[in-house]
């Protein structure tokens, strides 16, 4: 029995010979070299677990988000919730939402759409839901620091600041993702390099450096939120949602952080999977550690959510200033 000559991406039918035949792109030879075999075509679908598991997570997540949102449209007049910007709140939970569901345009075959789409539009959300917290923490330090009259501070107590704060820090954003989509958008390939006997079908973002600089500029804000709750930590407990936003930026700046190396040492569907995992957790960091103390209080302590409860806790801080 005639066994063939080896080489690397080559055929050969006969033993004892120097001519071969190079495989096709999307076929590599078998263990003895004496015929092509197709790859095998891989991404991550929802047929695969830890596809299906990752879209499951996504999705009961968006109905917890849709729960809390309904909650707090359902008690918007009491304390609890128009404390800091009850807007904000709202616009947070939307955007929130919008996260999880954009985490289910990396599941599935990459398409053009899905791949121009994807990258760009979790930053931008992202970086409109951490510039909604960064604008409530603001908002905090401001309606506490201006409790004196003479305080200089109550002329920007009111919606007009956190409004331009959240349009400001997102309109940065929205640039660096339009610029991403308008010169180098993403586009899907098939590589067929990076692991024998396989194509991984997945999406070219282009221009790496912009993901990086998107990446980077919504980790600025992380951060900065992060400072400004921590400083802020100190105020009276009732309504201060700084002891929360420092835990939860906290996590934030902790998953995108250990986000970059994960991402850089693995390749193919475990890559966004990775991703998908960071938009999940982050998100979920977000949602439970700034709404659940909220929804607590809504729906098992009500007696703590009144105005007298509020303005006691104000009246100590008064005292003390």
């Amino acid at each position: 029995m005639s066994t063939a000559w080896v080489c690397n991406w080559c055929i050969s039918s006969t033993s004892d010979t120097t001519e071969c035949w190079t495989c096709p792109d999307d076929h590599w030879p078998n263990e003895i070299r004496d015929k092509c075999l197709p790859k095998v075509i891989e991404f991550l679908s929802y047929q695969q677990p830890l596809g299906a598991t990752l879209a499951i997570v996504a999705v009961v997540l968006c109905f917890v988000t849709i729960f809390i949102l309904l909650i707090f449209c359902r008690f918007r007049d009491t304390p609890i919730v128009k404390a800091n910007n009850r807007g904000l709140s709202y616009l947070l939970l939307c955007t929130l939402m919008l996260c999880f569901l954009s985490s289910l345009t990396f599941v599935g075959l990459p398409m053009k759409f899905t791949c121009i789409a994807r990258q760009p539009a979790f930053g931008f959300i992202f970086t409109v839901s951490v510039s909604c917290i960064l604008a409530k923490t603001i908002m905090v330090v401001i309606a506490f620091k201006a409790v004196n009259p003479r305080n200089h501070l109550r002329k920007w107590v009111g919606p007009k600041i956190p409004n331009l704060i959240v349009i400001f820090c997102s309109f940065i954003q929205l640039a660096i993702c339009t610029y991403w989509i308008s010169s180098h958008p993403s586009f899907p390939e098939k590589n067929s390099r990076s692991e024998s006997g396989k194509i991984i079908i997945e999406c070219n973002d282009g221009m790496t450096i912009l993901f990086y600089c998107m990446l980077g500029y919504m980790g600025f804000l992380a951060i900065i939120s992060f400072i400004v709750a921590f400083l802020a930590r100190t105020l009276p407990d009732s309504f201060n949602e700084a002891k929360f936003i420092t835990f939860s930026m906290l996590v934030f700046v902790s998953v995108w952080l250990s986000f970059i190396p994960a991402y850089l040492s693995t390749q193919g569907k475990n890559m966004v999977a990775v991703e998908i995992f960071a938009i999940l957790s982050s998100g979920a960091g977000l949602l439970f550690l700034i709404f659940l103390p909220k929804c607590y209080i809504i729906l098992l302590r009500p007696e703590m959510n009144t105005k007298e409860h509020f303005q006691g806790k104000k009246m100590q801080h008064e005292k003390k200033v």
